[in-house]
């Protein structure tokens, strides 16, 4: 909070946003993040030391790009952070690797996203990692409650506006540093993947090329062949082949869960079995947490730990409850999850800036409409696009855009119009990942390719390399390299020729 002093408005959002995220079930989606399932399994990395090395500035940003009344030319700090360490320099053209942060704040993000260090000595480049506006400290009104304060303020927080924003940015650190003819690769993972992609896209003369890694582009507005049910089939897929009995607790999970509430003090016998931090209200509750719990152990289903069979384990090996007891083998995954805690269901929690940010995000222009279709190990939902339009309205007094985001950056029939007009786009994407059901799975043209892993995760691929990676990763990683070392070395050929 930029003030110690809460205003009435602010308070009200918070509150409508974590009442949201309870009890919404159209609105409420998996975390689009690179970076949250390391900051669950690592969570010591927000707190990492800066690396002496990295230079952070702020850019006065233009609050509106795209009108010109008088209001439009408000300004803002925008926060971007550099590492010169291994560049070339400008002389030499050397490349520029740059991310483009997503919708949360930038502190963590160097240490957890290592493609860009990693790489940085192959290619000689400079790094740059730029701050989403409306998150951390790149706050427009001059603090965080003036900014949320209502959808006037809240209007220009888009991705169209975010973009723009990154595009003025890397021209004035390539004005600024003499760079003219230093290439630039955006670099972006799961929403800021769709950004690095739609970057290069709507901005060519800036990037020369784009790694768009677990970027689900294709869950928009109904665009075949991705099912609506698409995301929580994959859960089933990951859940099913790590254990069939696993599978079938989970699945069966859901009706017991509906019986034991339905009785007298039903709701006090789950509170007791599994020992939630506050009273449940409703039982729906109780099944939102294990149903978020199994998609993010299987978004974010990494190595070494493999949280899928983590949780799977925990359930097959349960050693408290007799041997039928659904929930008590349910209860044993969430504990094999998470740890030895004294509550797990129902914590205290605040809305988070990410919370609050992302909320307007789902509601005005991310419509991604993931429901639960038939013949997973979860309940039906079906995504309700008129309830969400309408429960949208409700809370910031305007409608959502469902086809703005198709209509803005394209999607249908996107293999005969990029391959007509686009260019260097890798879509990267682990098969195990849900998301990847929205994403690009084969490759469009000479040049936008896809570059997929069967056992992959969530943008793995760009979280920095280690020790214990598997080799089918380090193998992906290097096909990625490959690939953007073509489109410079051909970039270098086509200088070379344009300047004799």
């Amino acid at each position: 909070m930029n003030s110690p002093v809460i205003s009435s408005q602010w308070l009200r959002l918070m509150v409508m946003i974590v009442s949201m995220t309870v009890t919404a079930a159209d609105f409420k989606i998996p975390r689009l993040s690179p970076t949250l399932g390391t900051i669950l399994e690592q969570p010591e990395i927000l707190s990492a030391p800066v690396s002496e090395d990295l230079q952070t500035f702020y850019y006065t940003q233009t609050l509106d790009h795209f009108n010109y009344n008088p209001e439009s030319y408000t300004t803002f700090q925008q926060r971007y952070v550099m590492n010169s360490k291994y560049w070339g320099g400008a002389n030499a053209s050397a490349p520029i690797l740059t991310y483009l942060g997503a919708e949360s704040p930038l502190d963590g993000t160097p240490a957890a996203i290592g493609f860009l260090n990693d790489n940085a000595i192959r290619f000689k480049a400079l790094i740059v990692y730029i701050e989403h506006r409306y998150y951390g400290k790149s706050i427009p009104f001059g603090s965080r409650e003036e900014a949320f304060q209502n959808a006037s303020t809240l209007g220009y927080f888009n991705s169209a506006q975010a973009i723009a924003d990154y595009a003025a940015i890397i021209m004035h650190i390539k004005k600024k540093l003499q760079a003219q003819y230093s290439p630039v690769i955006v670099i972006g993972g799961s929403y800021g993947g769709m950004l690095a992609s739609w970057f290069r896209l709507k901005y060519p003369h800036v990037a020369l090329g784009a790694l768009a890694s677990s970027a689900p582009i294709l869950y928009f507005d109904k665009i075949p062949p991705q099912p609506e049910g698409g995301y929580y089939s994959v859960v089933t897929k990951d859940f099913r082949e790590a254990s069939e009995t696993c599978y079938q607790t989970i699945q069966k999970s859901w009706s017991e869960i509906n019986r034991v509430a339905s009785k007298p003090h039903g709701l006090s016998t789950l509170n007791k079995k599994f020992k939630t931090c506050y009273p449940l209200t409703s039982s729906l509750e109780l099944k939102s947490f294990l149903r978020f719990m199994y998609a993010y152990t299987a978004q974010y289903n990494r190595p070494p730990r493999y949280p899928v069979s983590v949780v799977c384990g925990g359930i097959d090996g349960a050693s408290f409850g007799s041997q039928d007891d659904i929930l008590s083998k349910i209860f044993a995954g969430v504990v094999a999850y998470y740890g030895n805690s004294s509550c797990y269901v129902n914590p205290e929690t605040n809305a988070s800036e990410t919370d609050i940010g992302w909320s307007w995000q789902r509601c005005s222009e991310m419509v991604i409409p993931i429901g639960i279709g038939n013949g997973t190990m979860f309940e039906a939902s079906p995504f309700k696009l008129t309830s969400f339009i309408k429960q949208c309205e409700s809370f910031y007094g305007v409608p959502s855009r469902p086809h703005w985001v198709t209509s803005y950056y394209g999607g249908h029939d996107i293999k005969l119009i990029l391959h007509r007009f686009g260019s260097n786009i890798i879509f990267s994407n682990g098969l195990r990942d849900p998301y990847s059901s929205g994403g690009v799975l084969e490759n469009i043209s000479n040049s936008i390719l896809a570059v997929s892993t069967v056992n992959g995760s969530h943008c793995l691929d760009i979280l920095r390399e280690r020790e214990t990676d598997p080799e089918w990763l380090i193998r992906q990683r290097k096909i990625e390299v490959k690939i953007i070392k073509g489109w410079i070395a051909k970039y270098y050929a086509d200088l070379k020729a344009f300047k004799q």
